[in-house]
């Protein structure tokens, strides 16, 4: 049976679903969900591509920034959780990395927190010992140390609101398909905008992504000292809500191509909408996760002198051509194409403010 199938003869059994709960469906079905199935995401046969998967100097840069991160935490055990890894990529090159430093690497744990069993699979297959698994931070307990996670929040499930004489969030009917209908917002997503001091204009359309700041407050609770690093393509409340996005920033991925067809292909495609910064700023400071600072991808690595890390990477090259494209080619991908688009936020919990040396030319959420 087609996950689309199944989803219409829920919503003729028990009425219509909001567009938070198809997500859910879409992307985390157990058996059907386009993360928890068994096909390729990531990469040439996959739907998209991410930094790690260009080469591992981008693993290598974000371990710099966890070496000073163990240093300004007091150089004691220190577990890194990675949530949704994908295929392990991001983990291999930070840990390759971290064999450098003997000190960090003997006090060091690293841990996945998967739902996927297929991802799974491909994580453990090529990851070293010194990786576990869990499938909660509760199954972890509390720990020192820091929370990354690259294009995560991203991939929550959303609410979708449209402005009108009041705020209405779009829910799905099944009429020889699925359609969308609007209800009355509920008292918590016309919160969310109060929160962050938001007033949408009328015929405006955007999503609410309530997940993430559920996500921050359930690390809060375990994290007693450490960070949080987040990467993800989003922005700022001015940015997101500006009128040049007044039909929202959903999008779907499939085979590298990128389409609103949410509707189509259910199960077989990604979905995703941009992350808003200030939100995460926001709700981490209500959990007691203060901000360090937002930056762009570029600037991130650009501070970590991800262009020496990257020549001395490449140094073995004796063709000067096939040099300079490689160092081209990275250099324009992770510095100018993604660069541009993803940002990083780093978030403190029980550390004094400091200069992380990432931030140099960070800017506020």
């Amino acid at each position: 049976m087609e996950l689309s199938e199944l989803i219409c003869r829920q919503i003729r059994e028990n009425g219509p679903v909001s567009f938070h709960d198809f997500m859910e469906m879409a992307l985390y079905h157990p058996e059907y969900g386009y993360y928890m199935a068994s096909r390729e995401k990531i990469g040439p046969k996959g739907d998209f591509y991410t930094s790690c998967s260009l080469g591992s100097v981008f693993g290598a840069m974000i371990a710099k920034q966890l070496v000073e991160m163990w240093h300004l935490s007091g150089e004691e055990n220190f577990t890194v959780v990675e949530f949704g890894a994908g295929d392990g990529t991001l983990c291999h090159d930070i840990l390759d990395y971290f064999r450098n430093y003997t000190n960090f690497y003997e006090r060091l744990q690293y841990v996945i927190i998967e739902k996927s069993p297929f991802m799974r699979k491909k994580e453990k297959a090529h990851l070293p010992e010194k990786v576990c698994w869990y499938d909660t931070l509760e199954m972890l307990g509390a720990f020192t140390g820091c929370v990354l996670s690259n294009e995560l929040v991203d991939n929550f499930a959303v609410h979708q609101v449209v402005m009108y004489n009041e705020l209405m969030e779009v829910f799905l009917e099944e009429r020889n398909g699925l359609v969308e209908v609007l209800r009355p917002a509920s008292a918590a997503l016309k919160a969310y905008f109060e929160n962050l001091n938001v007033e949408l204009p009328v015929g405006y359309r955007a999503e609410v992504n309530v997940e993430a700041a559920a996500w921050l407050e359930n690390i809060s609770r375990y994290l007693q000292k450490g960070f949080v690093l987040t990467i993800d393509y989003g922005y700022t409340s001015n940015e997101l809500y500006s009128s040049r996005r007044s039909r929202g920033t959903l999008l779907c991925y499939q085979g590298h191509q990128v389409n609103e067809s949410f509707y189509e292909n259910i199960g077989k495609q990604d979905i995703t909408s941009h992350v808003n910064f200030s939100g995460l700023c926001h709700w981490g400071h209500q959990y007691g996760l203060f901000c360090c600072g937002l930056t762009s991808q570029a600037e991130f690595l650009l501070a970590l002198d991800f262009k020496g890390y990257l020549r001395q990477q490449l140094s073995d090259e004796k063709d000067i051509l096939r040099l300079a494209i490689q160092e081209s080619h990275l250099t324009r991908t992770l510095l100018i194409d993604m660069g541009r688009k993803f940002k990083v936020l780093i978030q403190r919990k029980d550390i004094p403010a400091v200069q992380l040396t990432g931030l140099k030319d960070f800017r506020t959420a």
